[in-house]
């Protein structure tokens, strides 16, 4: 190991505090905040210092061990979080395409990300860009590699062309939305009704939306008309919800079309019409972001990341809608323990809430 990379190795703690489950079950049953010795850095290792973690809905299945994602379950039990940001604060002898100060985000399952410091084989990670923030860094590899693959694997979308989507304000939704805008792509949004629908449409508007409805209005002749003068027929549709909202949605699709599901927020069973399946010619697929970045190389990979960077970079992206919660070292256990149960609450408590997000300061 280089000289420098001993030293920084040494600076830093060889504890990191981490919330952790021993078992499957619900989450704010099972996690604990435990303090885990940092196993030595190998050569072809690096030593990580975590910046950021989100607290995703694929993470809590995970945990309940419903997630055909299993958590890697150690001596000391499994360490929660998927997705996140983190510095490389110093590198084995052996490793070739990281160096101190890279910012990482994982390339390999059940990571681990709500903890402070780590240490990885070099190939566990990816490195992006450090010109975004590290909100936009730590929530950059599962929603809007979802997004951005969905528009373009599936129908050669060009400008001009129309996409619908349901479950619009998520964070894949708006990330759709800003992705297409930035594009040149239509996008029909629908949301569910609430109290503050205007408000919400207004502020889809804002990230670039073209026609945000109601899904109460999916049927009504009104949405056809507001449809058909977009001037091109939908040619992609995403689906996150399921049951009566994706029935809806297909209605809306032109001839030959394609729907893509990616989720079931409503835990309904796709309903499809007979009659648009057979007279429009319509393709239903799925699409599960882990599926694509197990089978794509490291270089699809960078090429991706690099491009929803510049995206952000330029302000075609923008941070997902979040509530920060900063995990401050200088914190006792039982407070650092505190607040990620209370963010973890908010996490789980209903679809379309803002993405809890974890700093670590």
């Amino acid at each position: 190991m280089a000289l420098s990379s001993l030293k920084l190795a040494n600076n830093y703690s060889t504890i990191s505090k981490a919330m952790v489950c021993e078992k499957h079950g619900q989450p704010k049953d099972v996690l604990r905040l435990k303090e885990l010795k940092v196993s030595k850095m190998k050569d072809d290792e690096v030593l990580v210092k975590f910046l950021a973690a989100p607290i995703n809905p694929s993470d809590i299945n995970q945990i309940e061990g419903v997630y055909p994602i299993k958590p890697r379950f150690k001596e000391y039990g499994a360490v929660g979080g998927n997705e996140g940001v983190a510095e490389v604060v110093a590198a084995g002898k052996k490793v070739k395409n990281l160096t101190v100060g890279d910012w990482v985000i994982p390339d390999t399952k059940a990571f681990g990300t709500w903890q402070t410091f780590a240490t990885s084989p070099e190939n566990e990670l990816q490195k992006i860009n450090k010109n975004i923030s590290k909100i936009s860094a730590c929530t950059i590899s599962v929603n809007p590699p979802t997004a951005y693959r969905m528009l373009k694997d599936f129908v050669n979308l060009k400008k001009g062309d129309v996409v619908i989507q349901n479950g619009a304000n998520s964070a894949v939704g708006q990330a759709v939305i800003q992705i297409a805008k930035a594009w040149g792509i239509k996008t029909i949004n629908v949301i569910r009704d609430r109290p503050n629908f205007d408000e919400l449409a207004g502020q889809l508007h804002k990230l670039g939306a073209t026609l945000v409805i109601k899904e109460e209005d999916l049927r009504a002749n009104s949405t056809r008309e507001l449809v058909k003068n977009l001037g091109s027929p939908v040619r992609l549709g995403l689906n996150c919800v399921g049951g009566k909202s994706a029935n809806g949605i297909t209605r809306l699709l032109g001839h030959n079309a394609t729907l893509v599901t990616y989720g079931g927020m409503s835990k309904q069973p796709l309903t499809f019409g007979t009659g648009p399946f057979i007279f429009k010619n319509l393709k239903a697929c799925g699409f599960w972001n882990s599926r694509w970045n197990k089978s794509a190389t490291k270089e699809e990979k960078q090429y991706m990341f690099d491009d929803l960077c510049e995206l952000i970079r330029s302000g075609h992206l923008a941070e997902p809608w979040h509530e920060e919660t900063k995990w401050e070292l200088s914190d006792d256990n039982k407070t650092l323990n505190k607040k990620f149960m209370k963010a973890l609450g908010k996490a789980g408590a209903s679809f379309g809430n803002k993405k809890q997000i974890l700093t670590f300061e």
